[in-house]
């Protein structure tokens, strides 16, 4: 029997783990961590029974995955909540963009610049599932859809700072921005506009719900699924080489390419090396729960009943606050993403207590302290809410590295979204998820489409994996 060991149960180990095992390889996930689940964990880090997600908390890939929606994980557990309101974006004055699920309520609300976001958002959502074949996957490929694909492309190479000049309102143009801004990087360079159009075009499509529970949810349905196809997960098990694995026909590395290095060691290729040492981390998240009595009281109504929210004020602060991290400097005033997920799961709560799911874009390897920063921003659109805190727990930078490795200097994404390393990551490749060891491949998010809990990277790692045993059967 064809045997295959993953090294990481993040969603994209798990992913490729499913995606070998529903083929019958036989599949054993190795974590170094003592849970499962890289950036979909849960816990309860301020008050018994007040669940946090520990990183990703919002999933409008996850629940527009072509592969996600595949794996009928609701029969495992796994149960999607949205909020009524899907993403909020205050302005100073108690103004604020709003992208609800409905096209037609979010073009309403936009007024004057509503046609012209259902042209740009609306058009990519109406078609986002033919999309998604082909943008979630590498860029070299022969387009299922390539009339769809020419249109968004042509939209996602642009600037952001180009793209939002299609708008006349602070509303629409800060909606976006904070969307765009998701990529953690500059919003003046090209394909700056690719993140902010897929994910914005995704809250139309499928909303940005949450996973009831907590985000640990759908790790915990994916791995009962891996399980139940016969596969092993073993934690507590750290890989510092290939040659402690054995002799398995597969190894995926749910790892960044710094990792992969180390790993495979002299039996990867020079070439390939190189370039995975000049592979770049970016911009890294610091990351503050709150335990917070009520709800938090914003100006805006619409923003009290928002899962997501983006705190940064106009397109123009939030693209000088992205350069600045970009250059290595901290923001006076940094981007700052809330999340309420009690909203759309009450379970969430414990009483009156609510937790508050918050992070600010800092630089990469950053040593300070943030919390200040984001309580300050919080405070700015919703006077009184530092009043309202009962408890915090504090993730820094180093704290982000050290909860997963693949968050090198704290960075979410598993490398720098420039347009480089949008288009080819983590290396120019025609197969970007071979290693050049035969029968290794790297799946973790450095891989394309890159960040989010879809499991793409996994499946596409998986889907190479096995033509290759299939040409050396």
């Amino acid at each position: 029997m064809t045997d295959a060991v993953v090294v990481g149960s993040g969603p994209n180990g798990l992913a490729a783990a499913l995606t070998l095992a529903e083929q019958g390889v036989n599949v054993r996930v190795l974590e170094a961590r003592k849970t499962i689940g890289g950036g979909t964990r849960s816990s309860e880090h301020t008050v018994p029974g007040l669940i946090h997600d520990d990183c990703s908390a919002f999933h409008p890939t996850g629940v527009a995955s072509p592969f996600m929606r595949g794996l009928g994980l609701e029969e495992h557990g796994l149960q999607w909540l949205w909020p009524e309101v899907d993403l909020a974006h205050p302005l100073d004055g108690g103004r604020a963009g709003v992208l609800w699920r409905d096209l037609d309520r979010t073009v309403a609300e936009l007024g004057v610049d509503g046609k012209s976001w259902s042209r740009l958002v609306g058009r990519t959502a109406r078609t986002f599932d033919a999309l998604a074949e082909d943008v979630f996957r590498p860029i070299l490929h022969v387009p299922h859809h390539p009339l769809t694909l020419a249109h968004f492309g042509l939209n996602a190479l642009l600037p952001a700072s180009w793209s939002v000049r299609r708008w006349e309102t602070d509303e629409a143009r800060a909606l976006f921005g904070g969307v765009a801004a998701h990529a953690f990087s500059s919003l003046r360079t090209p394909l700056s506009s690719s993140v902010g159009l897929m994910l914005a075009a995704a809250g139309h499509a499928y909303g940005w719900p949450v996973a009831k529970g907590g985000s640990r949810s759908i790790t915990d349905a994916m791995a009962a699924k891996l399980e139940k196809l016969g596969g092993v997960i073993e934690t507590g098990v750290t890989v510092s080489s290939i040659n402690e694995l054995g002799n398995p026909d597969l190894v995926m590395l749910d790892v960044a390419p710094d990792a992969a290095v180390r790993i495979l060691g002299n039996r990867l290729p020079g070439r390939v090396r190189r370039a995975y040492e000049r592979f770049r981390f970016g911009p890294a998240a610091f990351k503050v729960d709150f335990a917070v009595e009520g709800d938090i009281p914003w100006t805006n109504e619409h923003v009290r009943h928002a899962g997501t929210v983006h705190l940064g004020g106009t397109f123009e602060q939030i693209a000088e606050a992205e350069g600045q991290i970009v250059r290595g400097i901290m923001p006076e005033r940094p981007l700052v993403l809330v999340g309420q997920q009690y909203l759309a799961d009450p379970s969430r709560s414990v009483g009156e207590l609510h937790p508050i799911w918050a992070y600010a874009h800092v630089p990469h390897g950053y040593p300070g302290d943030a919390t200040e920063a984001i309580i300050a921003q919080i405070e700015r659109f919703a006077p009184g809410f530092r009043s309202q805190i009962r408890h915090t727990f504090v993730r820094d930078v180093s704290d982000m590295e050290a909860y997963n490795a693949n968050y090198v200097g704290g960075d979410i994404s598993a490398g720098y979204n420039n347009a480089l390393q949008i288009a080819m990551r983590p290396r120019i490749a025609i197969n970007p998820y071979k290693t050049g060891v035969p029968g290794a491949y790297l799946c973790s998010s450095s891989t394309p489409p890159g960040g989010g809990v879809h499991g793409m990277c996994g499946f596409n790692a998986a889907t190479s994996a096995l033509e290759y045993l299939e040409k050396h059967a």
